[in-house]
């Protein structure tokens, strides 16, 4: 049974998030997270950045964990898609237009001011990570919008890791001079769209429970509460 979900970065970290199911005893997670932090030990990986839920505090805080924040999970199905404004335009990183180095710089400039508490990595393991995470076809999945021949923003749909239907967004973000004009919700809307490009059935989302802005969005775009978990990292 796979009850959790790991993205792993060479030898710089991994991210491994908790599969909550029901009648799993607990008994279960920490055995099979137990297995995990020592294969992690042994592999002499730099860090390791949990989600998990907040049940479970006391004994990771026991293992050496160190809590970051905590954050909330939303949902919405795709079936039917939102519709989307057409004053805005937008393209995707292999079609050319601009480098890699463009859309870093803009994927920086959208992050900057961020209310989301976990420590900022620096943007080129960023655009690694994107690569490892999403493969050989990642830039595909690279998106950025424009309004009136600016930019607006930029998301990375996807769908996650160990599912055929799932849709993520590696990444969302809007430009500082458009934050709170509404921007946000249509470019999220947007990306919503674009999953069904990837053939998602349902959207998850996920944010800082600090980040009010953004929670806005997921309910002003029909997305629903479905968890909370804490964030805990550990370090070499």
């Amino acid at each position: 049974m796979n009850l959790f979900n790991i993205i792993k970065n060479k030898q710089e970290y991994w991210l491994v998030d908790q599969i909550k199911k029901e009648d799993v005893p607990t008994e279960l997670y920490l055995r099979d997270l137990t297995d995990i932090l020592e294969d992690w030990n042994h592999l002499e990986i730099g860090y390791l950045s949990l989600l998990m839920d907040e049940q479970f505090e006391n004994w990771l805080l026991e293992k050496r964990f160190s809590k970051i924040s905590s954050i909330v999970e939303y949902t919405r199905n795709l079936k039917e898609v939102p519709e989307t404004d057409n004053q805005i335009e937008w393209y995707f990183l292999a079609e050319g237009l601009i480098d890699d180095q463009e859309y870093a710089e803009l994927y920086e400039l959208c992050r900057s001011g961020s209310a989301n508490k976990n420590t900022k990595q620096p943007i080129a393991q960023v655009m690694s990570s994107i690569e490892n995470e999403l493969g050989p076809e990642w830039r595909q999945h690279c998106y950025y919008f424009k309004k009136d021949g600016a930019f607006a923003g930029i998301s990375i749909p996807h769908i996650e890791v160990g599912t055929e239907d799932e849709g993520r967004l590696f990444y969302f973000g809007v430009v500082p001079e458009l934050r709170g004009k509404g921007m946000g919700a249509q470019i999220h809307r947007i990306s919503m769209a674009l999953l069904n490009q990837f053939h998602a059935n349902y959207y998850v989302g996920s944010t800082d429970v600090s980040n009010t802005n953004m929670i806005k969005i997921f309910e002003k775009n029909g997305c629903e509460l479905r968890d909370r978990k804490g964030i805990y990292k550990i370090v070499r």
